[in-house]
């Protein structure tokens, strides 16, 4: 599949792509067969390797300041959610000018920006169907979504070969997440059939292929689903919006270090159990757990969440130093954080802290 990238670069009239990506990709030899492919055609690429692990407005800018001096025509954002985000924000930066938090919000971008091709080399954020770039501030670690029509990318390539370099880990994070995308896009307020078509199929095929991507002997098809699914899971985002398991996950990230998909899978359980109470939310849940394996033994969304957070090993709370007295502070970044405003329930500040209260109690009684 990836040799279709030259013909998707001659697509979007490219004669000169910036292909953005970081080091751990450039290691496994991924873009080097893309630039083999690039260049057989005749393609000129310039290659940026320094996208960063959850990109800041400070590294948008390292990499906007190096494609201002490339004469590019197009971006190809190659690796995991990271780059993509790097690349959207560079695009928004080399473009628009300005700096990353004048587009917080959407539709803020005034002028054209340029083609723009996703290559994803794990299965997880779904950055590859959304026109969102999610940028941390390098003072506050507050988590900024910008986006913009012109932002989504023209194509997306997706070849489940290319995910076969993850690491164990990284693979297992990055699924857990896709399935909270699919899970929070399906009850989020702005929730309408279109979105619903995408987070259906979506939990579909993340939900037959992830315990296995767990076990760490995924098939093909298996890592094929979950990139399908992980896609899917973006365009339903793209189409709707996310939820309150995200919005408790951001300042654990920012505070405590956890790394995204593993906060948001320690999360989701608690705010599965929370949103039940919405009749609506709870009725879109039965749907979908009519698609949870039959041979997983469970019925019940959060339980089956759980248990696959529990197979994971995920280190629970109070590992990273969560105590008690860190609850309100983390519930105060939660409410702050955009994605919960869409939640099928209103969450107050008490409901916050009732939440985390619960995963560190749930994890504290498991281990």
């Amino acid at each position: 599949m990836l040799e279709k990238l030259p013909e998707f670069v001659r697509e979007i009239e490219s004669g000169r792509p910036l292909l953005v990506t970081d080091k751990g990709i450039m290691a496994a030899g991924h873009v080097q067969k893309a630039l083999d492919c690039l260049e057989k055609e005749g393609l000129e690429v310039v290659v940026y390797d320094e996208a960063q692990e959850n990109p800041t407005c400070s590294s948008i800018v390292a990499c906007q300041e190096f494609a201002a001096s490339q004469n590019i025509d197009a971006i190809i954002g190659f690796g995991g959610g990271s780059s993509m985000d790097t690349a959207k924000g560079c695009n928004f930066l080399l473009t628009n000018g300005g700096q990353m938090k004048d587009y917080h919000g959407y539709g803020k971008a005034t002028k054209p920006m340029l083609p723009f091709v996703a290559v994803p080399t794990t299965s997880g954020t779904g950055s590859e169907c959304q026109s969102y770039a999610l940028v941390s501030d390098d003072e506050t670690h507050v988590k900024m979504a910008c986006g913009d029509s012109k932002a989504l990318a023209r194509l997306a390539l997706l070849d489940p070969e290319l995910t076969t370099s993850q690491p164990d880990r990284v693979a297992v994070l990055t699924g857990l997440d896709a399935l909270a995308h699919a899970l929070e896009s399906a009850v989020c307020l702005p929730r309408n059939p279109i979105s619903q078509i995408h987070s259906q199929e979506a939990f579909s095929r993340l939900a037959r292929a992830i315990e296995k991507v767990i076990d760490g002997n995924a098939s093909l098809e298996d890592r094929s689903n979950m990139q399908l699914g992980a896609a899917m899971s973006g365009l339903a985002i793209e189409n709707s919006m996310l939820g309150a398991a995200h919005a408790t996950a951001n300042p654990l990230t920012a505070r405590f270090d956890l790394t995204h998909g593993h906060a948001v899978a320690l999360m989701l359980p608690h705010v599965i159990r929370f949103n039940k109470q919405d009749a609506a939310a709870n009725s879109t849940y039965g749907v979908l757990e009519k698609l949870i394996p039959e041979g997983s033994g469970f019925l019940d969304m959060a339980d089956w969440v759980d248990h696959l957070v529990t197979k994971a090993g995920l280190a629970d709370l109070a590992s990273f130093g969560i105590k008690e007295d860190n609850l309100a502070e983390l519930a105060q970044g939660a409410s702050q954080q955009w994605t919960g405003k869409f939640n099928p329930i209103t969450v107050a500040q008490d409901d916050f802290i009732s939440l985390y209260a619960n995963a560190l109690e749930r994890m504290a009684k498991s281990a």
